[in-house]
């Protein structure tokens, strides 16, 4: 399949179909459909702002579901983690039969196969795609791994795409355990920094602790890696703790106690769900601007 034959619809327009979008102006002659559902916001600024995006990334912006997927022959799920089966469920009433669904969301295997089994039931080819790392600098070169029946067929589209798949044996649900798995370190490393960081910032002892654990860890650099942990969290938090809810589940599933993924869910949220600036590049103003954020809901409690 020629990449200019191809038509793609994207469910939900956030950080990594911006990104995606923004690598895909090298391909020509690509159609690209986008719907997001916060167009039904009841915030019109919120509305607003979305369908300004899709003017900005030169995408063709739907008012439903079914505008965005009726004729697409790849589509691209890019939704929160709580959402994602969700879009799977409404996007099988209106997928024509062999359209590909590239399920990019950061979800249990369980969640997965449920998904799957919905598209399939429709007549779709289903794909559980892992995004590896952060969709900035890299775009649509950005790390994916893919399983499940149709990864061979849908290889062709990934290269197409000029997008970097590695595809891994077995059945959908084998590339999400590996991201699921994986983000137990990667965002409970966020959500110990934030509780280490940020205790001893009021403790007025932080540099100190920062130091110390340069020492144990020489190379680490602690402060530029808290600073860099804070950022993620403010920006993401929100979208990372529906991700670790799909972590808990799936440690749960496989009959472990899933205590760090439900601790880290918990921080990620509590700092998204903040929503103050970033701040300066710099740990400790960061702190400073959470620290006085938490500090008013503690005496508002």
């Amino acid at each position: 399949m020629e990449p200019e034959k191809l038509n793609i619809a994207l469910i939900g327009f956030g950080e990594a179909a911006g990104a995606f979008v923004t690598g895909w102006k090298s391909i020509p002659k690509l159609s690209v459909s986008a719907f997001d559902i916060k167009t039904d916001s009841p915030e019109t600024c919120e509305a607003d702002e979305k369908w300004s995006a899709y003017d900005r990334a030169n995408v063709s912006g739907s008012s439903t579901m079914a505008e965005a997927v009726q004729n697409a022959d790849v589509v691209f799920s890019l939704v929160t983690a709580d959402r994602a089966f969700f879009a799977a469920e409404q996007a099988a009433q209106f997928l024509r039969r062999k359209t590909f669904f590239l399920d990019c969301n950061s979800c249990a295997p369980g969640t997965k196969k449920r998904s799957s089994k919905v598209i399939t039931d429709a007549g779709g080819r289903y794909v559980d795609v892992a995004v590896m790392a952060p969709v900035y600098p890299k775009l649509h070169k950005t790390s994916l791994l893919i399983s499940g029946e149709f990864t061979s067929e849908a290889t062709t589209i990934f290269e197409c795409l000029q997008m970097d798949v590695t595809t891994m044996e077995g059945d959908v649900g084998t590339s999400s355990a590996v991201k699921m798995i994986r983000s137990i370190m990667i965002k409970g490393l966020e959500a110990l920094f934030s509780e280490c960081v940020l205790a001893g910032r009021r403790a007025g002892v932080d540099e100190k602790v920062i130091a110390s654990l340069d020492l144990t860890y020489p190379g680490f650099e602690f402060a530029d890696k808290s600073a860099y942990m804070f950022e993620r969290m403010m920006q993401h938090g929100e979208r990372r703790a529906a991700e670790m809810n799909e972590v808990a589940l799936t440690v749960a599933e496989l009959g472990l106690p899933p205590d760090m993924a439900v601790a880290t869910a918990k921080w990620q949220q509590r700092i998204g769900e903040l929503g103050v600036p970033i701040g300066e590049d710099e740990y400790g103003d960061r702190a400073d601007i959470l620290l006085a954020a938490l500090g008013k809901i503690e005496r508002s409690e």
